[in-house]
């Protein structure tokens, strides 16, 4: 399964949007476009990530360009797994 699925699928999870996530793409905007991520939310799919693909995220490493589309935050997940 492509990366950009699994952070779809942890995205519907965590922020409880259902079917909503199924019209995301990459150009999704996140980050002040979708109601339900809040500063709460980011810190729990930053958890959901982590379990999900067994990678570690430094508090400095995150910006609110990492959430500003879907395609970032796949792009951020595919830097930590190739690190």
């Amino acid at each position: 399964m492509a990366t950009i699925d699994d952070v779809k699928t942890i995205l519907r999870d965590t922020l409880q949007i259902g079917d909503r996530v199924n019209d995301f793409d990459l150009s999704t905007p996140l980050l002040g476009h979708v109601p339900e991520l809040d500063s709460m939310a980011v810190v729990t799919i930053l958890t959901a990530l982590e379990e999900a693909f067994d990678i570690e995220v430094d508090d400095d490493e995150i910006t609110a360009a990492t959430f500003e589309t879907v395609g970032t935050l796949t792009e951020f997940v595919d830097f930590k797994l190739a690190a």
